[in-house]
């Protein structure tokens, strides 16, 4: 019979917690309860006290890296090996003509890899977005865009990814490789900093956020409007895509979902992608 130990509000946390109890050797599955809150049970009451100890220093640093260690440990590497190679293929079949998006989508793939084979902690300690006021006396200004290539789990990068080599080629090969690194640096840049006043820093003044998620979103913005406003330059996104896209984001600041979302960097990096198109438009437009 199983054992309960804690409850928590959302799924996230308690899958991350069970995830770490397997690493050390102890049975734990998550189960989700009544009162819509989830639990975290053990298959042997008899390993409860390390249990305990354990579930004790997660809810007093639940955003230490260890435990998304174990979230990469707990069998995704097999699902990265099986999804990547199909991922990567149309992205990697035209990179002659999508470079840039090429060299995104490698790098973010890179980095998850040697997240998973235990360089997280390091990662995180030289690319992860700091405070303001931090920043400013480090002179760490790579930080603002360093976010963008940090995914905490295989359904995170997959999302982002695919999203991004499919939108990210597009504007390339229609408006050019600069276009697209301009979107790309002005998006990271201004997402990361409106996400930075909206979380918390952990040890060493890390703000544990992170994602190509505020790209993604100003990319949508972009092709979205310039598909409205300069139909006849071939880029566009369909009402159904649109719709999926504003729909996710109000789940998101509705607190429904089984991830903590980084609404402050969609929600800017939406509004970067739509004003930056509706500039161009409007430039193109005079000349």
């Amino acid at each position: 019979m199983s054992t309960p130990l804690v409850t928590f509000r959302q799924q996230g946390p308690a899958q991350l917690l069970a995830n770490y109890l397997r690493t050390q050797g102890i049975d734990a599955s998550v189960s989700p309860q009544p009162d819509a809150r989830f639990l975290v049970e053990l298959a042997d009451g008899s390993q409860s006290e390390e249990a305990r100890d354990i579930a004790e220093q997660f809810v007093r640093d639940p955003a230490n890296p260890k435990y998304q260690q174990a979230a990469w440990q707990q069998g995704e590497k097999v699902t990265l090996a099986r999804q990547g190679p199909r991922m990567s293929q149309n992205i990697l079949a035209n990179a002659r003509h999508a470079p840039f998006t090429a060299v995104v989508f490698a790098v973010c793939v890179l980095t998850y890899l040697l997240s998973m084979f235990g360089l997280f902690s390091p990662i995180a300690q030289n690319v992860m977005m700091q405070p303001l006021p931090v920043l400013l006396e480090n002179n760490q200004w790579w930080r603002v865009l360093g976010p963008a290539f940090i995914h905490f789990s295989i359904l995170h990068i997959v999302f982002n990814l695919l999203w991004w080599g499919m939108l990210g080629a597009q504007i390339e090969r229609t408006l050019g490789l600069s276009m697209l690194l301009l979107v790309f640096g002005v998006s990271a840049i201004l997402s990361n900093i409106a996400q930075s006043f909206f979380t918390d820093p952990i040890s060493g003044m890390l703000l544990p956020f992170g994602g190509l998620s505020g790209v993604v979103y100003a990319l949508m913005g972009f092709v979205w409007w310039l598909g409205w406003l300069r139909p006849q330059w071939g880029l566009s996104l369909s009402n159904s895509i649109v719709g999926f896209m504003l729909v996710w984001l109000v789940l998101g600041y509705a607190d429904v979902l089984w991830v903590n979302m980084a609404n402050a960097a969609h929600t800017v990096g939406l509004i970067t992608g739509c004003g930056m198109a509706a500039l161009l438009a409007l430039g193109a437009g005079k000349r």
